[in-house]
């Protein structure tokens, strides 16, 4: 798959058929992006698991914190990856261990590992680089519209509502 841009429809199809999500990366801290990205998937009405060796057993936005993947006590759906590129091999390891396999490898703005991703892709994952869940769904949903940005996606359709903080879903096309 070339990973250089996706269609419209293959990341909107990630974002509305998944239901459990494990950021990987996930931080404590406030103002950190993994932080406020965590948010905002709780509060679209993702199931969201923190994974941080460091804060593991402790809570992230009421959310138990895990240290590693297979940790987490049901099937994960998508894995986001906030961490280094350099990191993603051995998180792509660690996902390939699941079972069941994750259906999506998200890696977040500036994470991407073409080996790894084609080392996943194989084992029948999804795969999305360089692109943040927070950015896509407010684009394809309409709401960064809200403060103004082209999300270059026009519409006329009314929103769907979904579960969540002022959640109108994500355009289906």
């Amino acid at each position: 798959m070339n990973h250089d841009s996706y269609d419209n429809a293959y990341i909107a199809e990630i974002l509305n058929t998944v239901k459990t999500i494990a950021v990987v990366g996930a931080s404590a801290n406030d103002v950190r992006p993994s932080f406020f990205v965590t948010k905002y998937l709780i509060d679209k009405g993702y199931t969201v698991f923190p994974i941080n060796p460091g804060h593991a057993g402790k809570e992230i936005l009421g959310r138990m914190t895990y240290a590693r993947l297979a940790d987490v006590p049901e099937p994960i759906d998508m894995v986001d990856i906030f961490r280094a590129s350099a990191a993603v091999p051995a998180i792509v390891d660690e996902v390939l261990a699941l079972d069941p396999l994750p259906k999506v490898i998200w890696m977040q703005l500036t994470v991407r590992h073409d080996e790894a991703a084609a080392r996943a892709e194989a084992a029948g994952i999804k795969v999305v680089m360089n692109r943040c869940p927070k950015i896509e769904y407010g684009r394809l949903s309409g709401e960064i519209g809200w403060n103004g940005v082209n999300s270059r996606v026009i519409s006329s359709k009314k929103p769907v509502m979904r579960q969540g903080f002022q959640s109108f879903g994500i355009r289906q096309r």
